[in-house]
């Protein structure tokens, strides 16, 4: 039961999250992805073309032959600027494709590594928000929090690809599990692994070591799907699916954060500055340190 009632959870802090996106003031954030998807179109447009020259500057080096003895040298010498820029073109084309296929299957963890430092900070202020949690910015701990979170979706990615091997293979000898079956099982396994990512930047400041908020992620495995289903569903979108997923995930990661703190009340981390503040505040001194005695003791 609890299962459903996690994931009818997860699903609906997603409408409390764009509440709060656009009333607290954290719709900025949304810049983030718009900046990822124009580096990316450049980076995967300069990357294409310039294998492709490569490809066909070699291809075109390639046929100046030295000896011309053999009967086909002739040809390729006169033909090679047509050959190479067929090359060029090929070589253009099946990069495109495989960059396609590639960010299509494994889009979202790039996503995710990618914009971990955004997410975190993202996680942290929606904590502040919703308990007046205040953590002390630490450069180390930032970078650990960054590479924690690549680690874990390269840690999700890896799993995830081992499902769909075996999905694969399976469905050789279960026929049905090659068909829908098969991309509903992946499509929620995704979720899966989508979700615990999101999650675990709150599980991280909880100071959960990676093994206990997998343990956590597991115990609640309705909250992490209900999460991750979203930003699952966005990746599933042809055509726009990857340009959109990653405003989807700025969502996903405020929903993360708010579904945790009502599962587990947030406003009871120790390791808040807040938190380490109050009880300060609320330490009795003893008689002898008692702050009026001293100034009376003074004008005595």
């Amino acid at each position: 039961m609890s299962l459903f009632k996690n994931f009818g959870r997860g699903i609906g802090a997603y409408g409390k999250a764009l509440s709060m996106i656009f009333s607290k003031g954290l719709w900025w954030f949304f810049l983030f992805p718009i900046a990822l998807n124009v580096l990316m179109m450049i980076a995967s447009w300069l990357g294409i073309v310039s294998l492709a020259d490569a490809a066909e500057a070699w291809t075109n080096g390639a046929l100046k032959f030295e000896d011309d003895s053999f009967f086909l040298a002739e040809y390729l010498q006169s033909n090679s600027g047509f050959i190479s820029s067929a090359v060029g073109w090929a070589v253009w084309f099946i990069s495109k494709l495989l960059f396609f296929v590639l960010y299509g299957l494994f889009g979202g963890y790039i996503i995710i590594m990618l914009m971990s430092p955004v997410f975190a900070v993202l996680s942290e202020k929606t904590e502040g928000i919703l308990t007046g949690n205040k953590y002390p910015f630490n450069g180390d701990q930032m970078m650990r929090d960054v590479v924690r979170g690549i680690m874990i979706a390269f840690r999700n990615m890896f799993i995830e690809l081992g499902y769909m091997i075996v999905i694969f293979v399976l469905s050789f000898f279960i026929p049905i599990l090659g068909g829908v079956i098969g991309a509903v099982i992946l499509f929620f396994i995704a979720s899966y692994f989508y979700g615990f990512a999101f999650i675990d930047y709150t599980n991280e400041r909880r100071r959960l070591s990676l093994k206990q908020s997998v343990q956590f992620i597991r115990a609640n495995k309705g909250l992490a799907i209900g999460n991750g289903i979203v930003f699952a569903a966005a990746m599933f979108i042809p055509a726009c699916g990857t340009l959109i997923a990653g405003f989807v995930a700025i969502v996903s990661v405020v929903a993360a954060t708010i579904a945790t703190h009502e599962l587990v009340d947030l406003s009871n981390n120790p390791y808040s500055k807040v938190k380490e503040e109050e009880i300060i505040d609320n330490i009795e001194l003893p008689e002898d340190e008692n702050p009026k005695q001293i100034d009376d003791s003074k004008e005595d």
